[in-house]
């Protein structure tokens, strides 16, 4: 069977995407911001700079240059944020649908025979490139909204309720390594997915080719 270039991109591309989303999904880096917090000391009054970074499932908070971090569950109006639900609905549905889809695109490709299953293949690069488009469609939202998730739930809350609580500063958000590790991973999804969903249009079977050519050529000696 002669392999085209354009179906071996998709089955590279498929799981490197996949684990490029994966990896962008459990690590807490989506965005992240600094803070100064006073200290007393021996030495008097000290200045803390604090790096604050949240994921879709755990937060972190670390004192910049030295090792004290700490790590938590997403919690708080973050975790109520009807965004970042979305998101993190949309994440998981992407992983199962690329996973679903290799699963099929290694069904259909059948490298341990002569004929592929060029149907399956293409249902599974389809799978793929919605996974990508999924993944896209959920960093777009949370890059749009990214200063503003888990913030606007408690200015509501304190205004509903008349409450005058002293709030710390607000952050400097922006975005952090995992949401670059989404943006890649879900365009790597696409293009893979896309790769197998048209390369086994083009795809030839030489095996195959030369069977045809026997048989109709036994056929004709027995006609004659």
């Amino acid at each position: 069977m002669q392999t085209p270039a354009s179906m071996l991109m998709g089955v590279v591309f498929a799981p490197l995407g996949l684990v490029l989303m994966f990896t962008a999904a459990i690590t807490p880096q989506w965005r992240e911001g600094q803070a100064r917090l006073g200290a007393a000391g021996r030495g008097g009054a000290t200045e803390l700079l604090l790096l604050r970074s949240d994921g879709l499932w755990e937060s972190c908070l670390q004192v910049v240059h030295s090792e004290v971090k700490e790590c938590w569950p997403v919690s708080g109006s973050y975790q109520r944020d009807a965004r970042v639900r979305m998101v993190q609905g949309m994440v998981l549905s992407s992983l199962f649908l690329c996973g679903a889809g290799i699963v099929l695109a290694s069904v259909g490709v059948r490298c341990w025979t002569d004929i592929p299953l060029r149907s399956v293949a293409a249902a599974g690069g389809l799978l793929v490139a919605l996974a990508g488009v999924l993944s896209l469609a959920a960093l777009g939202v949370y890059t749009r909204h990214l200063s503003k998730l888990g913030i606007e739930v408690d200015s509501t809350v304190s205004e509903t309720q008349g409450l005058n609580v002293h709030k710390p500063p607000r952050l400097t958000l922006h975005p952090a390594g995992s949401l670059y590790f989404g943006w890649v991973g879900a365009w790597v999804q696409v293009l893979g997915g896309a790769a197998l969903l048209f390369g086994f249009k083009s795809m030839k079977c030489s095996i195959c080719h030369k069977q045809r050519l026997k048989e109709s050529a036994e056929m004709y000696e027995v006609n004659c």
